[in-house]
């Protein structure tokens, strides 16, 4: 017996209590707990919600378990009326999928797309769900940030023939978008942070753990790190070189302006009496 997952980005931020409401369930999310939706949520979105779930995460990833692709979409537009921040003009970029086997003749064994146990627990489902939506959220950072490395880049291409080539809005923009990342891969997914669950659960924390080798979870992370510190070095030497260059320019006008005063001190002195 399979249990399939599909994990997919669909923002940067879901707002799960303000989601949660609108399936009748009245309970406080913090950042560490994904909303999940069973069959009796699923009534009426999908025409057979048996055995189907959806766990939705605050850092913008969606996990569906059991569903089809158009059932997937489905889903994704009714949480696009409740979220209208969620983007769904793209064919899910980033996306990732996963399959629990139960085989109780098959010893316990974690592949690259599929774990395989004698018999399902429910740690299991939340587990996988879990650590997919990290590295497909994770993995949409990842580009983003090395596209802005590239545009970077251009910029250093630009210094070296002697042409800054950035303004200070844009240096602004490029700044914000380093600390932006930042901030999702630690506060937003939470990389760091194991689920509950895995605190109570010996089987559960040592399923974590692998699986989060499995995808490379905290390796990733560091390079993500790494890159987000290169950038923001980066970020700091242009800043210095912008202040430079304001800073050049304030003394230019103070120059322009002084020679001015002088011709003008001049003409009072030696033009305006012969007049």
């Amino acid at each position: 017996m399979y249990t399939e997952f599909k994990a997919i980005v669909i923002g940067n931020e879901l707002h799960l209590n303000k989601i949660a409401p609108h399936f009748g369930i009245q309970r406080k999310f913090k950042w560490e707990d994904p909303l999940l939706l069973k069959q009796d949520q699923l009534q009426g979105i999908v025409n057979n919600a048996d055995s189907k779930m959806v766990y939705l995460f605050h850092f913008g990833s969606v996990v569906c378990v059991n569903l089809q692709h158009h059932e997937i979409l489905d889903v994704i537009h009714y949480l696009k009326r409740l979220e209208p921040e969620i983007d769904i003009s793209q064919n899910f970029p980033y996306e990732d999928d996963y399959k629990l086997e139960v085989n109780t003749e098959a010893d316990f064994s974690i592949n690259n797309d599929s774990l395989v146990v004698d018999a399902q627990c429910d740690h299991h489902l939340e587990i996988i769900a879990t650590i997919l939506a990290k590295s497909v959220s994770l993995e949409k950072n990842e580009n983003e940030v090395d596209a802005l490395l590239d545009r970077i880049e251009a910029v250093v291409n630009n210094l070296s023939r002697g042409e800054l080539g950035m303004t200070d809005s844009g240096l602004a923009r490029m700044t914000a978008n380093i600390l932006r990342f930042r901030l999702n891969t630690l506060s937003y997914i939470m990389l760091l942070d194991n689920p509950d669950i895995t605190w109570n659960n010996e089987e559960a924390a040592s399923l974590h753990n692998e699986l989060s080798l499995l995808f490379e979870l905290k390796e990733r992370y560091e390079n993500l790190r790494h890159k987000t510190e290169t950038l923001m070095d980066i970020t700091e030497a242009f800043s210095g070189l912008v202040h430079a260059r304001r800073g050049t320019r304030l003394e230019w006008a103070i120059i322009i302006l002084i020679m001015i005063e002088i011709v003008l001190s001049l003409y009072s002195m030696f033009i305006s009496p012969l007049h």
